[in-house]
């Protein structure tokens, strides 16, 4: 890290906005919070009188449970809303929803939204700061931080691996965030998926497109596999699941191409037996549960980093 380095993000709303000094500076101050959550009384009073509300309009179970675990261990009040108690059901805007709740005076709004830039929006007409949970196609950068730093704790370094995306990148804010992340810390990321699956700029964000899988997967350190997500797609982009099972999904043998030390990885939720085989899931390669458990350490960072700036 820098000389003089000075974490100064009031928001956190992409990776694109993080320099390498930033990066590397949420993924130790995550790992020196993660030890919290495995000591017989999981709480701190760092962020003892602090508000964070976590304003949810897509469904969530690890992102939105993990912030609210990170927010509970460091002691601030947390509250959560998602659309369907919320008065967007009743035609509310997110513009008037915002304005709403930063009269009640928060010091940290979590927004995970389908619109891509809804985070940014939000920026304009709250006093407190935002973390992007997740913005419509756009980016996830707190899965992103979690991913870098599952990565770095198995690999002691993220600079000089050969990460694979599989799967739905056309969708994927985490491949978004992943690219970005990956190849800012000197990573290289390689990426295959069904030709109408795969955006036409990867180029411009540093990742290099493969024309089969096992070109994506040979000797690669990280094998990150997507959800097909079929939400977000107003028409069918794939004949069948059981296709896209033969000629994308990691079975045994795809595993069995990357390095014998090679890491599986996943965001969630797993589509078992499409994107990724059951016994490759829950092999002696994956890291999916780590995941799990370095994403309530990167959260707390993130409230804690932001919070120290507001």
């Amino acid at each position: 890290m820098a000389t003089g380095y000075f974490f100064s993000h009031r928001h956190i709303l992409g990776i694109d906005h993080l320099s390498v000094d930033d990066i590397d500076h949420i993924l130790t101050t995550a790992e020196s919070f993660k030890e919290i959550s495995f000591r017989p009384i999981k709480k701190v009073p760092t962020l003892r009188g602090n508000t964070i509300i976590n304003l949810f309009f897509e469904p969530s179970t690890r992102t939105r449970l993990s912030f609210e675990i990170a927010a509970k261990r460091m002691s601030a009040d947390t509250f959560s809303i998602s659309t369907s108690t919320s008065s967007a059901t009743k035609g509310e805007t997110l513009i008037d929803t915002a304005r709403n709740i930063t009269a009640m005076q928060p010091d940290i709004i979590v927004i995970r939204h389908s619109f891509s830039g809804a985070p940014h929006m939000l920026t304009r007409y709250v006093n407190a700061a935002v973390i992007n949970a997740g913005d419509g196609t756009h980016e996830h950068p707190s899965q992103a931080l979690l991913d870098m730093l599952t990565v770095r704790e198995h690999k002691g370094r993220l600079d000089g691996l050969k990460v694979a995306i599989i799967g739905d990148i056309l969708h994927s804010r985490v491949a978004h965030s992943d690219i970005l992340g990956f190849t800012r810390m000197g990573s290289q990321v390689f990426v295959y998926g069904p030709s109408t699956l795969i955006p036409p700029d990867l180029d411009s964000l540093g990742a290099t497109v493969c024309k089969s899988l096992k070109e994506a997967v040979q000797d690669a350190d990280v094998v990150m596999t997507l959800r097909i997500q079929k939400e977000r797609q107003d028409d069918p982009l794939l004949p069948s699941f059981r296709e896209y099972a033969r000629f994308y999904g990691v079975n045994r043998e795809v595993a069995s191409w990357a390095k014998p030390d090679g890491l599986i990885m996943h965001p969630g939720p797993i589509n078992r037996g499409i994107e990724l085989m059951p016994d490759v899931a829950d092999g002696p390669q994956s890291v999916i549960l780590d995941q799990v458990t370095n994403g309530v350490a990167v959260r707390m960072a993130l409230l804690y980093l932001v919070m120290g700036n507001s």
